[in-house]
């Protein structure tokens, strides 16, 4: 590589997998600089094992293994929830909201080390490399960045094995899976594989987080889910703290096949690509919240929420989460949420979640401000005017089509024609 900076110390995001086990001797061999490695705890569970001895292994001169699940969900998972954003229609964005976290606390660890550089494992064709790196450009624009993927000659898993045979980098024996994966509290992702032919549909053996809905339970499983403003705060009445409510959520979803997803999205980068998620326990959350909203939020606040729900999943999806823009909307979305307080009751069976009650001492909705009978609040007679009013843009068209005006392109219509007051 022309003009290879010179880089004395560099943080690199370690997953612990064969490419950024490798990627360890590949930035000493390449840059001659030392590395450390940092991983993030975001809920892989058994992933997390043996990472430090095999961090070491490979070449790191330090490893650190940060616990940022709380801080994953009350800081990033929460607000993109409160903010209702959902990509395509889609992609609750479990692996899109990971990545700022995970470069932000790296670049905070290369404040501790004294470390002129960062790198990640993205590949170059993928949505992950514009995660981690616009997060670098937003926190610390001084840091050499190192991607890789987009120097090196590595270019398959064979590849990647021999170059750890060549320099004694203690990989995995067991058999790859044919699915490149993405693990978080929140979600489960699944690429590749027969994923890459989408009219094939998914198999069986490839779920983890949840059962086949025709696998679950006969018996439907009710939940209640408790809120003070937009923060949910309790199951069943027993209060959680938010690890623990998202992993008891997620174990009650999966048994019931919730949260299941087959997507064809457009990456940010131009390309389709196809992939299966499984958001048990976000699914559950998002339609209770929703069901909040329904019943406190007035019409124009939550039709407005609505349009810049698609912005905020934009900007999150494209890495863009350290921007004043998403600061001004969580500005926003938070006085929307004030007044959401109050308790969702949903039903879990063969992989629906079905809303089926909902309260709120802040409820807009009074059964006794809407009765047909009712005076004192809504007199039916005033619809009269308001419906003339509201109907006079369509008025004006009819008169005008009445009139003939509007047979041809051209010419003024005759205005001495209409009666004047």
């Amino acid at each position: 590589m022309p003009n290879k900076p010179n880089i004395k110390k560099i943080v690199l995001a370690y997953s612990g997998g064969l490419d950024t086990s490798v990627i360890v001797p590949w930035l000493k061999n390449n840059y001659g600089c030392e590395v450390i490695c940092m991983c993030a705890n975001l809920g892989q569970e058994e992933e997390l094992g043996g990472l430090e001895e095999k961090a070491l292994a490979s070449g790191a001169s330090k490893y650190y293994i940060e616990d940022l699940r709380e801080e994953f969900i009350t800081d990033y998972i929460l607000p993109t929830i409160q903010a209702g954003a959902v990509y395509e229609r889609k992609y609750l964005l479990g692996t899109s909201f990971a990545r700022p976290l995970i470069a932000k606390r790296q670049v905070e660890i290369a404040a501790l080390e004294g470390a002129d550089a960062v790198s990640h494992g993205a590949t170059g064709k993928g949505n992950d490399q514009v995660r981690f790196e616009l997060t670098y450009q937003a926190l610390n624009p001084k840091l050499t960045v190192v991607a890789p993927w987009r120097e090196w000659t590595i270019r398959s898993r064979e590849d990647a094995l021999d170059y750890a045979a060549e320099f004694n980098v203690p990989v995995s024996v067991t058999e790859k899976s044919i699915y490149s994966r993405d693990k978080n509290i929140w979600h489960l992702s699944h690429e590749g594989g027969i994923l890459e032919n989408p009219w094939l549909e998914p198999e069986k053996a490839m779920y983890q987080f949840s059962v086949d809905p025709e696998d679950a339970p006969d018996e439907p499983e009710y939940v209640e889910i408790n809120f003070q403003d937009g923060i949910p705060k309790k199951i069943n009445g027993v209060a959680r703290g938010p690890i623990s409510l998202l992993t008891d959520l997620n174990v009650m979803g999966g048994r019931h096949g919730i949260g299941r997803i087959d997507l064809v999205e457009n990456r940010l980068i131009g390309m389709k690509s196809h992939g299966v998620y499984e958001t048990p326990g976000g699914t559950i959350l998002f339609e209770a919240h929703q069901a909040l909203e329904q019943l406190c939020l007035d019409k124009e606040m939550l039709h407005y929420k609505e349009l810049i729900a698609h912005k905020y999943a934009d900007l999150v999806y494209n890495g863009q989460w350290f921007t004043p823009l998403r600061d001004a909307l969580d500005a926003f979305v938070a006085v929307t949420q004030r007044n959401l307080s109050g308790t969702a009751r949903l039903k879990l069976y063969k992989g629906r979640v079905t809303l089926v009650g909902r309260k709120s001492p802040y409820s807009l909705y009074r059964e006794d401000f809407a009765t047909f009978g009712e005076e004192d609040v809504y007199n039916q007679q005033d619809a009269e005017g308001f419906i003339k009013l509201f109907g006079l843009p369509m008025k004006v068209e009819a008169l005008l089509n009445i009139q003939g005006v509007r047979r041809s392109s051209h010419g003024e219509p005759d205005y001495s024609k209409f009666k004047r007051d």
